[in-house]
């Protein structure tokens, strides 16, 4: 899908200066998830007229489509609106157009929310642009287009055009395609340099991964550019997985009068996981109680997390070495072979995945029932990363089922961040004896 995010590989670096780049994350989370992420998240919903009625649909029916649109979105494989979609819909479908704020993370149907409300607003008989959807990267506009393209298939006359860079089209020439999706430097300059756009003809302004778009420098300054331009009326609707206070501040700015829904936060917990550590001296030692556990281990499958990319290569290769077949995922990889590697493994045909943070949040493998810190956790000053902890050992022990974690302890310092993440976490974490391990092929099995 043409350029690709790709980290600078020549530096070594440690967990806290990798933090993947978001938009490299959020569109491995697309290319991974084939159906929707069946979430038990509240959704709260805060309308700006709360003396209106607020309306929810269970089915897509209610919501009244266009014949055309009813059969695009069937032909995807939706059967029933996703949670984010019962409530977000109906007010995005208002009379007249409402604007929304909207949290939601990957997999919760979001995409097809905004471009569903796109389309019903289109005339495709109008040759010009009406909805204008920004995103933060080439890549993810390219995923964004193509649900546009598939949810749009029963409308012949609907085009849509792509403002990114490379994109050249003739000074002076008007686009005929009513939808036009890009990233905001582009976007920006086909409406006020290059007059491409008329944006007082904008019926509907979409701003998709607002968290991921402010993290880019310039992106937040041109997107507020490009809100100025268009008309009053003009239905403005923002989306974040996350609403750090900075992603608020910037959708305040963007988006007045909103309606705001909220996915409230699910707590995880470490209930249903036994915790484990095992006492090493060094990282030889560590790699030879990996070994000995190994065998009780692969009955299901594992991740392995690594500080930093060095040593999870390492531990990858050392392993291969001794006849262990193991998956690695790293930063340095292109996003099209993380995914592969990710699809890989969640069909079982690796049952050993080594990976650094990369992987510790937003990736489901639902089979995935035990996780091995082969490094604790830590942030840039050395303490202990308790959520990043969290956030590993939770691929484990989903939807109820035991799972497993073991720590692999190798220094005074590293007993010191477990002894805090256990008081963080109120949860004893026990040595791992021999007969433990009869335990481990249990939970496995």
């Amino acid at each position: 899908s043409g350029a690709v995010v790709k980290a600078d590989d020549n530096v070594e670096k440690t967990e806290d200066e990798e933090k993947e780049d978001r938009a490299a994350q959020s569109l491995l989370n697309k290319l991974i998830r084939s159906n929707l992420v069946d979430t038990t998240n509240q959704v709260e919903v805060l309308q700006r007229d709360p003396t209106s009625p607020l309306y929810s649909v269970k089915s897509f029916e209610e919501l009244r489509l266009k014949p055309q649109l009813l059969q695009g979105v069937y032909a995807m494989g939706f059967n029933r609106p996703s949670k984010i979609q019962e409530n977000a819909l109906p007010m995005m479908l208002a009379e007249p157009p409402q604007n929304l704020i909207a949290q939601s993370q990957s997999g919760t149907g979001k995409t097809a929310a905004f471009v569903l409300a796109m389309l019903s607003r289109v005339e495709p008989g109008n040759k010009y642009p009406q909805c204008l959807c920004l995103s933060p990267t080439y890549e993810l506009a390219l995923q964004t287009g193509k649900v546009i393209e598939q949810m749009g298939n029963f409308y012949p006359d609907l085009k849509l055009a792509y403002a990114v860079r490379g994109n050249k089209l003739e000074r002076g020439q008007k686009i005929s395609e009513q939808i036009v999706i890009g990233t905001p430097g582009t976007v920006l300059d086909w409406c006020s340099k290059l007059k491409f756009i008329d944006p007082k003809k904008i019926k509907v302004f979409v701003l998709d991964e607002a968290d991921v778009m402010i993290a880019t420098q310039g992106h937040q300054d041109q997107s507020i550019r490009i809100q100025r331009m268009l008309p009053r009326d003009c239905q403005m609707l923002l989306f974040s997985a996350t609403f750090e206070d900075s992603v608020w501040k910037f959708a305040q700015k963007v988006v007045p009068d909103p309606n705001i829904i909220k996915l409230k936060r699910e707590e995880e917990t470490l209930d249903t996981i036994k915790q484990y550590y095992v006492l090493c001296n060094n990282r030889d030692e560590k790699f030879r109680a990996l070994c000995n556990i190994y065998g009780a281990i692969t009955i299901a499958q594992a991740m392995i997390f690594c500080h930093t990319r060095k040593t999870a290569g390492w531990l990858a290769a050392e392993l291969s070495r001794e006849g262990h077949q193991v998956a690695l995922l790293s930063g340095e990889m292109m996003v099209e072979q993380r995914a592969a590697v990710i699809e890989r493994f969640r069909e079982g045909k690796e049952k050993v995945l080594v990976t650094t943070n990369v992987c510790a949040r937003g990736i489901d493998v639902e089979q995935v029932s035990v996780v091995i810190n082969f490094d604790l956790p830590v942030d840039k000053d050395g303490n202990p990363d308790n959520e990043t902890y969290l956030h590993r050992i939770g691929r484990t022990g989903r939807f109820g089922k035991r799972g497993l974690a073991i720590n692999m302890v190798d220094s005074k310092h590293s007993m010191n961040i477990l002894n805090r993440i256990q008081e963080h976490f109120n949860k004893k974490i026990n040595k791992l004896d021999t007969d433990d391990l009869d335990e481990i092929e249990k939970i496995n099995n």
